[in-house]
């Protein structure tokens, strides 16, 4: 399947590479010695090219177990692979592990395999996953030039490495999954987003969709981010591990007359609307986005509105999202959330697609809060 065949970039968090033939030019287990054959460079190469864009690499290979073993052995060659797989298995099944060991969609890996068999058996039982010859390497990595790469993009694969350690520790941990939770002390922090923080929120919204309300379009979020009446919130997440970085991006909009929250002068709007919602899927299970949403809706009773609305478009993919907003009280809502006006007054139509619906609910009486074992706080908002 060629790169150029519709191929979208912001949907590929993984590269999976198969060994013999690819990764290198020889068959391992048919090695005389234990030593493995020697990485071709420039497929080393590329694999820390995407690295540095924020693109994951794994190993799908059919071969022996213990070629994984020995590639234990070469800890500077090992340390590339997330969630590597190396057995006899069909490609399609090891593709499948891997998505479940990172917590991401099938969708969002791409093979990489010198093999047109093992290319097709994954197309035909994985048809959202795109199959490339190592000889398409080169336009793949053209695909990603030019795209802005963020902080968190460069810290992508080392975060998912601490996630690893996570889940290592999880496995040993005595105890229940709460109690687990509990002592990772995680803390969740929610604030106007700073200017420095915009490239990340425009690549939360191209990138996520386990955890995405609206698949807003990155250049229209920024062009609504900027719009009178509009804030963009971020929330950071930390833990006993390490730093999370920004997990989770909203988009509220308050009206075009409405005054900011921070400096509390003028009237509230009646209602605050969120055109869109985006977490990572690296904290879904946590609490993380329900965490986020409740506080959000805390902030706009603050505020003085008195509704709160999630513009929802469904996905195959949002379903962890649907159950969220139903979990909040949120429900379909007949009536149009408010939006911006043009030059003239006139209103402008809101920017989800046309299936999209409106989720809302009033804000009287208590509200959902977060997770027991999630500590959740502000931070202290600052002009961006």
């Amino acid at each position: 399947m060629s790169v150029a065949d519709g191929f979208d970039p912001d949907g590929v968090k993984c590269v999976v590479w198969d060994l013999d033939g690819t990764l290198w030019d020889e068959i391992a287990v048919e090695s005389p010695t234990d030593d493995l054959p020697a990485p071709r460079p420039a497929i080393l190469a590329a694999i820390d090219d995407l690295a540095a864009r924020g693109v994951l690499s794994s190993i799908a290979s059919r071969s022996a177990p213990s070629v994984l073993d020995r590639l234990d052995a070469v800890p500077g060659l090992r340390a590339r692979f997330l969630a590597p797989q190396v057995s006899w298995q069909d490609k399609s099944e090891s593709l499948r592990r891997i998505a479940e060991e990172l917590g991401i969609a099938v969708e969002a890996l791409v093979l990489v395999d010198d093999s047109p068999y093992e290319r097709a058996e994954v197309e035909a039982l994985l048809p959202g996953v795109r199959t490339l010859d190592p000889a398409d390497v080169p336009a793949l990595l053209a695909a990603f030039e030019g795209r802005e790469i963020t902080p968190e993009s460069r810290a992508r694969v080392d975060r998912y490495r601490t996630e690893e350690a996570r889940r290592a520790e999880g496995a040993r941990f005595r105890g229940s999954r709460e109690e687990f939770l509990r002592w990772c002390d995680m803390r969740l922090t929610v604030g106007a987003a700073t200017a420095d923080e915009l490239p990340r929120a425009l690549e939360l919204a191209a990138r996520t969709h386990r955890l995405n309300s609206s698949g807003l379009t990155p250049d229209r979020l920024r062009e609504l981010a900027a719009a009178d009446g509009h804030e963009l919130y971020t929330a950071r997440m930390t833990d006993r591990f390490g730093d999370y970085g920004i997990i989770g991006a909203a988009l509220v909009d308050r009206g075009p007359d409405t005054p900011g929250v921070r400096d509390g002068a003028g009237t509230a709007s009646a209602t605050w609307a969120v055109p869109l919602l985006a977490l990572s899927c690296r904290v879904a299970g946590r609490g993380a986005a329900a965490a986020f949403l409740f506080r959000l809706m805390e902030r706009a009773r603050e505020a003085g509105a008195e509704e709160f609305r999630v513009t929802l478009r469904p996905t195959d993919a949002n379903l962890e999202m649907r159950i969220l907003l139903r979990q909040a009280g949120l429900r379909r809502t007949d009536a149009a959330a408010p939006g911006p006006a043009d030059a003239s007054g006139a209103p402008v139509a809101r920017t989800a697609p046309a299936e999209a619906a409106v989720l809302g609910r009033t804000l009287g009486g208590d509200l959902p809060g977060p997770p027991a074992w999630l500590h959740v706080s502000d931070r202290e908002d600052t002009e961006a």
